[in-house]
Order: structure tokens, then C-alpha cells, then sequence
């Protein structure tokens, strides 16, 4: 008998022994692991445990969301992925997983950014259009500045003024946007 084999034995009689002793309805796993060498994990557990029960259990006793660990990362990896996908409209989930919602929140994230964006260029065209029609009236954008900028006693100063900075944010959000 292996030494392995020995251990499972060991401790599987080890376990029925300390579960006659355990209150009705309570259940019982013994874990075993060296850390950075998961092929050696052993996981021993009663019949019908519930593994979620188990994990809920060492939170409760402390587990903490904000360690490192690799099913975090995957779970973090999955839900990113999901609302990637959803934005992309592509690869949705099957029928009642669990990553439906995600990717429902990562789509309808996209449609409204896309909303917005559409809004954004039609309000930029019309702004740009605007600012063409009372730079005719304000002289350069640099004798506005020196005369108040959007304080300039000329409405069509004042508004020129704020239509010329204005767009440059707005022209530079299309173009990120769009990329």
C-alpha cells in the first residue's frame, strides 16, 4: 500500500470516527494542500456536502475577497469577459447561466454609449456650425481671450469664445470614441 493510500485510509477512518460525534445535520471536510503545488491537493468530505456551504463557512471564518487567489481571478476574468461580450453583442451565455446578467449589463451599457456618442456628433455639428457663424462676427479667437472670453461684453463674443474651447473636448471625445 502506498503512502498515499495509507493517508486516504488513515483518514477516512479519522473522519467517520469524529462525524459520530458531531451534532445531527452537520457535515465534515478535511483539506489538504502545500501551497504552489495544487496536484497534491486532497479534498475529503462527507457525502452530500455542499461546497458552497464550505466556502460560505471559511468566509465566515475569515476568507476574504480581497486576497489573491487563482478562482478569484478566473470568477474576476469571467465577469469582465461577459461584459465585454455583451458590449460586443457577441458570444452570449447560455440559457440561465449565471453570466446572462452581465452580459444584459455589458450590451445595454454599449447601446447607450452608442446613444450618446450619435447625440454627441449631431450636437457637435450643430455647435460647430455655431461657432463658425459667430466667429464671422467676433474677430480671432486671441482678441475675444483678451477682450473676456466668455465675460466679452459682445453676446456673439462670448459665445464664439465658449463654442471654440467646448469643442475641442467634445471633437476630442468623438475621436477616442470612435477609434
Amino acid at each position: 500500500m502506498s503512502a498515499t493510500e495509507r493517508f486516504h485510509e488513515v483518514a477516512n477512518d479519522s473522519l467517520v470516527r469524529i462525524s459520530e460525534h458531531l451534532w445531527p445535520g452537520a457535515k465534515l471536510a478535511l483539506v489538504v494542500y502545500e501551497p504552489g503545488k495544487p496536484k497534491l491537493d486532497i479534498v475529503l468530505k462527507d457525502q452530500g456536502i455542499d461546497l458552497n456551504e464550505v466556502l460560505s463557512t471559511l468566509r465566515r471564518a475569515g476568507l476574504s475577497i480581497d486576497g489573491d487567489n487563482a478562482y478569484k481571478r478566473d470568477l474576476l476574468d469571467s465577469v469582465v469577459g461577459s461584459l465585454a461580450l455583451g458590449a460586443q453583442n457577441s458570444n452570449a451565455p447560455p440559457a440561465g447561466h449565471w453570466g446572462q446578467r452581465l452580459w444584459d449589463i455589458g450590451r445595454e451599457e454599449r447601446a447607450q454609449t452608442v446613444g450618446l456618442l450619435k447625440a454627441l456628433m449631431k450636437l457637435t455639428g450643430v455647435a460647430g456650425e455655431c461657432e463658425q457663424i459667430a466667429s464671422n462676427y467676433s474677430g480671432t479667437i486671441d482678441g475675444v481671450s483678451e477682450h473676456g472670453g466668455d465675460d466679452h461684453e459682445d453676446p456673439s463674443c462670448a459665445i464664439f469664445h465658449r463654442l471654440y474651447y467646448a469643442m475641442f473636448d467634445a471633437r476630442a471625445a468623438i475621436a477616442k470614441a470612435t477609434q
